[in-house]
This record gives structure tokens, sequence and C-alpha cells, in this order.
């Protein structure tokens, strides 16, 4: 009998379920797409419920369109979109709010009401992030001065707060498992990265009760069983969950000090291993966890960046620009040279290694040769220099230049991005020749932790690789040049 492993990976855009053969192979990918509810006032959210659905839905048709039996799937692990927030009912498992999308910056004010308080300081030293709306803490706390339903549950004891991933184990084991992994918890604001646990200062600080908090564990314990609904014959372990970034960490073999990755995703995270002791950044990175993986703790620093991608869809549903991202390659490469034209994507503010939570987004330089194919290339070239700008931060803090910056996601499809990318940031990329890397590195923790495959697994992957060809006068000038476009849009400068 064949053996199987799947692995959830659940984005910011929809649920993609991927299947993994013996040998490491990914043999099919199922995806669902969840609405994306988008307020008046430019607030984001999902419907976890929606998102529950889809996983089960999923589930039923690899099933039905693989015809490999119930009996062959080994065990499961999931990658997850990280910052999103959700409340839940501890009793009825119900959701009791629409979840607060990681983009979401409409706690803001609870960060400056925060900030004004004089925590600061000692948040950023116990969590190793600068306080911002962007992190679950401020998200739960506003949920819980927002939504009655949310404070009622909290004063009767049955709150449960939580990033997806603890949302989809507690729903997917039938509310037998509330954990949440290292990976995660690091990256809510509200666990000491130092103890490794929930930091009582900072919940009493954002008014969070420490009993509406997962139990946290290592990225590859064994978090619970399913059999999806019923709609497995018995139930399967699942055997990892860890933030889509850290999945993308692992899947591309950055087990080492030093290694840097991409993803190229709805926004971007860009991390570095930094071994076994947490650094401390001056230049406006976070430092967290990448996962507690065989008994140990790898740290990372990381940037992220709210509109990468996501700007590539704002060009195409919102400006009609585009009918579809592959288009922005051919446009690019069309586009004057000379035009001096960049779009800097505050749309929900800008995040690493600024942290503007106020910036507004703009179009900055326009020239009379600025056209609508200007305007494409200036998107796609803002996801390059966004990234430069952390990958700058990150070589400062670790006072090492890097080699190589592996990347993944839908854009590494567009040569002109890439190649972009290379010149801009003055280093190799590297592009695997596999895709979903997220959810591979979640489905590789499960497998290695259930013996279904050795540690080696990512070391088989193979890569091709763009090298940088842009003279230094023209890069410098490019690179100047958003820098000055960046300063016209920061609010708090």
């Amino acid at each position: 009998m064949s053996k199987y492993l799947i692995s959830i990976d659940q984005s910011t855009q929809g649920t993609k379920m991927l299947l993994f053969n013996e040998d490491g192979k990914l043999v099919k990918r199922l995806d669902l797409p969840h609405q994306q509810i988008i307020s008046d006032a430019g607030w984001v959210s999902h419907d976890v419920e929606e998102i529950y659905a889809n996983v089960i839905s999923l589930m039923q048709k690899m099933l039905e369109q693989t015809g490999i039996k119930a009996e062959e799937i080994v065990g499961l692990g999931i990658s997850n979109q990280r910052e999103t927030s959700v409340a839940w009912d501890r009793e009825t498992g119900k959701s009791l709010a629409h979840a607060v999308v990681w983009q979401c910056a409409r706690a803001a004010a609870i960060c400056d009401r925060v900030e004004a308080a004089g925590h600061a300081e000692m948040i950023k030293e116990h969590t190793g992030m600068n306080l911002s709306p962007y992190f679950p803490a401020s998200k739960f706390a506003w949920l819980l001065e927002n939504v009655p339903a949310v404070k009622e549950a909290a004063d009767a004891g049955r709150l449960c707060f939580g990033t997806i991933d603890a949302w989809l184990i507690y729903r997917l084991t039938g509310g037998k498992s509330y954990k949440t992994d290292l990976s995660n918890a690091a990256r809510t604001q509200l666990f000491n990265i130092h103890t490794l646990s929930w930091d009582p200062e900072i919940c009493e600080i954002f008014g969070i009760p420490m009993n509406a908090l997962p139990e946290v564990v290592p990225t590859d314990a064994e978090f619970g069983f399913t059999s999806f609904d019923g709609t497995l014959t018995s139930e399967i372990p699942i055997h990892s969950a860890m933030g889509d970034s850290n999945g993308a960490l692992f899947g591309q073999g950055c087990v080492a000090p030093g290694m840097v990755k991409s993803t190229y995703g709805t926004g971007s995270s860009i991390m570095m291993n930094i071994g076994e002791k947490p650094l401390v950044s001056k230049n406006g990175l976070v430092t967290s966890i990448a996962w507690g993986i065989d008994g140990v703790v790898n740290y990372v620093f990381e940037g992220n960046l709210n509109y990468t991608g996501a700007s590539i869809t704002w060009l195409k549903d919102d400006l009609q620009l585009i009918r579809n991202a592959g288009e922005t390659e051919e446009l690019a490469r069309q586009a004057v040279q000379d035009d001096t034209l960049y779009l800097v994507p505050a749309f929900s503010g800008l995040g690493a290694p600024y942290w503007d939570s106020y910036a507004k987004a703009a179009f900055i330089g326009m020239s009379r040769t600025t056209g609508w194919k200007e305007l494409v290339r200036a998107g796609v070239e803002s996801i390059a220099y966004q990234i430069t700008d952390v990958l700058q931060a990150m070589a400062d803090d670790a006072g090492t230049a890097i080699e190589a910056l592996r990347v993944d996601g839908g854009p590494t499809h567009n040569g002109y991005l890439m190649q972009f990318q290379a010149d801009i940031a003055r280093t190799r990329v590297q592009i695997p020749d596999a895709e979903e890397l997220s959810g591979i590195g979640a489905a590789y923790v499960a497998g290695i932790a259930l013996g279904f495959w050795d540690k080696n697994i990512a070391e088989r992957m193979g890569r091709r690789e763009f090298a940088p060809a842009m003279d230094p006068e023209t890069r410098d000038k490019k690179y100047h040049g958003w820098q000055g476009a960046v300063r016209q849009v920061l609010a708090h400068d």
C-alpha cells in the first residue's frame, strides 16, 4: 500500500491542500479561495468558518480526485498566514467575530495608547518586535474592546484567542487540542522569546486573559488527531504547525545561520536564520523564532512587507491596468527604462524597516514619459525595492554580506522582477524547482517527525539563479530615488 502525507497551507487568499508521496514529491494540489472582507474604512477581515469549511471540502475533493484510500494518508502538517487573529467560543467551537487579518491596521490607536504609557521598549525587549498593529496583541485587544460577544466569552471564561493554526487545530480535533507552535506564538507580540512562554506583563498591558491563549508546543509536536469531520475512516496525527514564512524557510533548506529567504506572496516575509541565540536588531527588524524542532530552537531576523504581490492585485482589480499578473513582465520590459516613477505601496502603512502605520501610498516621480506601462513597472519594481531595504538592514545587523537570496512565491515567475531583484539587492537570487515552499516546509517537518522522510529531504531540491548585471552607477541612482520616494510618504520621518 502506498503512503502519502497531507499539508495544508492556509494562506491569505485561500486554502491550499498538498499531497506528497513517499519520495517527497508533490503529486496533487487543490485550492479554494475565501472572501476578502474589506470595510469602507479599509479594515481587512476573514470569515474563519468559511476557511474551515474549505479545509474539509478540500480533503473530500482530494480523495475523490486522486482515488487514494483514506488509510494511505499517514499524517498532516499545517502552515498558515500568521498574524491573522481569531476569537472563538471554547464550548461551541464557533467563531465570535470575523478574523482580523494581518494586513489590517485597525488597532493602531491601541498601539499608540500602549506606547504613550511607556511600554514600547519593554515589549520589544521581551518579544523581539517593534510595537505595531501588525501583530495579534493589539488585534486581540481590539476584538475585546469592540466586539461584545468576545468580551462576554472572556468574562465567562470561554474565550479562545489564536492565530489561524490554533483555530484549525481546535476545529480539526473537535476541540480536544488547543495548541499553537513556537513560530506562531512568537508572532503574537504576547510571547517572550527568551523565556519561551506567554508574557504575563504584556498580556496585562493589552488586557488579554492568559486563559484565553493556547498551549505553546514545539513545531514538530503531536498537535492532536483528526478525521476531517469524518471524511477519513480513521484519525491521522497533526505533526507540524508553523507560520507560512517559517515553513518556507525550512522548505528552502535555510537551516544554517546566515542563510536568507524571501517569500513573495500577498505581502512578503524576508527571513535570515541567526542560529540558536536571539540577536537584537538596530535597524527595525524583528527578532523571532524560526521553529522548535528536535528539541532545538532556532531564531531569525525578519522583515515583513504588507504589499508586494498585493500591489499587482491592486493594479489588476482596482486600476484595471492589467488582466492578470502574468502580463506584468512584458509590460515592465516595454516601459520607458529611464522613466523616474516609483510606487510606494503604503496602502496600510509601511512595515520593516520603517514601521510607520500612518504612511500613505503614492506614485512619486511622474514625468511626461509616464504612461500605463510605467505605472505597471513601478508596481513590479516596488517589490524588489522593499525587499532590498530589508536585506540591507539584515546584512548590517548580522555584520555579514548576504551571498544569496532564496526566493519562493508566485511573483518569482516574473523574470523581469527576479533580475531586477538581483540587480538592486546586488546578490544572487535562487529559485527552487518546486513551488509551494510554505506547505512543503510544513510537510517536511511533519514527515521527519513521523519517520516518513529523513532530515535531509530539503537538500534534494534543485535551483536556478539570477546574478546581478546592472552597472553600479545605474543601480545606485535607482535605489537612491526609491529611498527619496519613501521619505516623502512617511508620516513619522
